[in-house]
């Protein structure tokens, strides 16, 4: 037996009405969905860690989600894990004519560009009526943002340098000021920060910066930092919780001058 044959019958065998496994039984797309989720975030976190063992291991619990998914699907008559294959097969072929037809080859840039022409022909042929149509809302918000914010560039709704963004920015941010100032209710302040956090990921876009990559490196950073105002705080016998802002301060500028000449090799 194949090893993708022998995870199908597994998963039958785990959804069998008769002896299968009773929490897999109930189970509904709805409920899967989050674990399918986060399976897809432990391989990119295997990715970052260069651990090739745990990537292994996190795509076939990745794998075992889409069979999972199949699997619920074929018990309802919908479709079959072959029908998934076929259909993502298909696609691909279609979309890169230029490997599997007669058409020229791409270079990366190229082939990004006829990729997304593809799909917005896939997305006209199913009806879609808007250029938005598609980009799913269960995505990362930053990354949604992203998405909606590139659609809409192909139709020309787009700023034309990233100065203009950054005076959007501005105007975002002097009216959340005013919603503070004026003591504004928190539906209104989510709203305002909504739009700043927007505008930011506008700039990033136009800069060519992945957001999610940016806002990671800032996590880390943050992290470094915060952990050597701790570490410093607690050689003294001393805790954060017992620090003035100002000591901190000037332990977390201690720890950006430690990393700048780490990185000039001083």
């Amino acid at each position: 037996m194949r090893p993708i044959d022998r995870l199908l019958h597994i998963m039958a065998t785990l959804r069998d009405p008769q002896r299968g496994c009773a929490w897999d039984k109930e189970q509904t797309f709805a409920t899967i969905a989050p674990y399918t989720i986060e399976e897809a975030y432990e391989v990119a976190d295997a990715i970052d860690h260069g651990d090739m063992a745990a990537l292994k291991d996190e795509l076939g619990d990745l794998l075992f989600q889409v069979v999972f998914h199949a699997q619920m699907a074929q018990d309802q008559g919908i479709f079959v894990f072959d029908d998934v294959a076929n259909a993502i097969a298909d696609k691909m072929v279609s979309r890169h004519p230029h490997v599997f037809g007669d058409a020229e080859t791409r270079d990366a840039e190229t082939q990004t560009v006829a990729w997304e022409v593809s799909k917005a022909e896939e997305r006209a042929a199913k009806g879609h009526g808007s250029v938005l149509d598609g980009v799913a809302r269960a995505l990362p918000p930053m990354t949604r943002a992203l998405k909606l914010q590139n659609r809409a560039a192909r139709v020309g709704f787009d700023w034309a340098e990233p100065a203009d963004v950054l005076v959007k920015i501005a105007e975002e941010v002097a009216e959340i000021k005013y919603e503070i100032d004026v003591d504004a209710p928190h539906d209104r302040l989510e709203d305002e920060m909504g739009d700043v956090l927007f505008a930011c990921v506008n700039l990033a876009r136009k800069l060519k910066i992945d957001p999610e990559l940016a806002l990671k490196r800032a996590n880390a950073k943050f992290d470094r930092r915060f952990r050597h105002v701790e570490t410093e705080l607690h050689a003294v016998g001393r805790a954060p919780e017992g620090a003035t802002l100002d000591e901190m301060e000037a332990l977390w500028v201690e720890a950006k001058m430690i990393e700048r000449k780490g990185e000039t090799g001083e």
